[in-house]
């Protein structure tokens, strides 16, 4: 039997446990998904080790993996969050542009195009990050580079 008596909110079941003091603590980042999804690409081309890393430990535990990848697992939240405090500190407005316009336009990158050129611009300028869409076709022009958007309702080449 446990020691400690779990919580019951509702539906929700709360562990009280306490992490192992192997497993080092980390904030969490606590942002919504409308900064997490403008800021994606880059936290993906500055965490990309630490992505690995944690996901061939998630897949050699075999679905076990909770407490044995929680290391990796929290390696990768310090990465993501010190990725989001490099652009807030280099790149807000641009960043905080972007974020809107997706939390406006249902998550939709495409709506978002000229915000978005002119906030990967500012991180690679400032940060040396740059957008790569993984397995994209090398012979095309990647579709956020495009000038003409298909569905979007921004005018082609208008940066508003």
């Amino acid at each position: 039997m446990a020691a400690r008596q779990p919580r019951f909110n509702q539906a929700l079941l709360l562990d009280t446990t306490p992490l192992p003091s192997s497993i080092p603590p980390v904030t969490e980042i606590g942002a919504s998904s409308a900064p997490l999804l403008s800021a994606s690409y880059f936290i993906g081309a500055r965490c990309k080790a630490y992505n690995d890393d944690y996901m061939m430990c998630k897949t050699e535990a075999h679905g076990r993996g909770e407490f044995d990848c929680m290391r990796e697992g929290r390696k990768v939240t310090r990465c993501a969050a010190s990725v989001l405090e490099d652009i807030n500190k280099n790149c807000l407005e641009e960043f905080r542009r972007h974020w809107n316009c997706l939390e406006n336009n249902n998550q939709q990158l495409w709506q978002c195009r000229p915000h978005e050129w002119r906030l990967n611009g500012c991180v690679f300028d400032k940060l040396k990050l740059e957008k790569k869409i993984p397995n994209a076709p090398t012979n095309e022009t990647p579709v956020h580079l495009r000038k003409r958007q298909i569905y979007s309702q921004n005018e082609p080449g208008v940066i508003t």
